[in-house]
């Protein structure tokens, strides 16, 4: 664990500070925005696609532009995270990280589900872990689309997966409230009910 010891000072009796440094530099292999515009996103993705792409509220530009190197334009915040959880900001307290959408070619079809929040309230985990409501989400929207996870730390049954953290096991994507029970007998009426 890094920490900032920076903010002791002689004078300060009695007075320390330790101050988290979250930098993912301290955690994981980074990448910087001129070597994340060299890969080739584009080769794998499909004419008709989606891009959700996770950032923070000081690097909103630089994932638009990242976006777009990657062939992609920019359309929408898809998902807004509430960390419940601040971090000191240099304007305001930061709690949120965005999930921004760009599209390729025509929007996919078909279409699942309409019903899905922008919105996402769940308390923050460790360090650069995101909440899987958000993976649930992707899923239900685009439910027979091929799918992949870039830069990876899980993985997802119904999802492709590239990244230097990724498990052996995949890990289901269970609705909030549904039991594995009810999500095999969800299973099971769909099979029965192709011919």
């Amino acid at each position: 664990m890094q920490y900032d010891k920076s903010s002791i000072k002689t004078e300060n009796i009695d007075f320390e500070k330790n101050v988290f440094i979250s930098a993912a530099i301290f955690k994981y292999p980074t990448l910087k925005l001129k070597q994340l515009m060299e890969l080739d996103v584009n080769s794998i993705a499909a004419d008709n696609c989606i891009l959700f792409m996770w950032t923070t509220e000081p690097q909103f530009a630089n994932s638009i532009e990242l976006g777009q190197a990657w062939g992609f334009e920019y359309k929408t915040v898809a998902f807004v995270w509430d960390k419940q959880v601040h971090n000191p900001g240099r304007y305001t307290l930061s709690q949120t990280e965005f999930v921004l959408a760009f599209k390729k070619g025509k929007f996919p079809t078909p279409r699942g589900a309409r019903n899905v929040r922008q919105l996402v309230s769940v308390h923050r985990g460790e360090h650069s872990e995101k909440p899987e409501i958000v993976i649930e989400g992707i899923t239900k929207m685009f439910p027979t689309q091929r799918k992949i996870e870039l830069f990876a730390r899980k993985n997802y049954v119904g999802w492709d997966n590239w990244g230097l953290e990724i498990p052996n096991h995949k890990v289901e994507i269970i609705s909030q409230g549904e039991t594995k029970e009810q999500q095999h007998n969800i299973q099971v009426s769909l099979d029965l009910k192709l011919p």
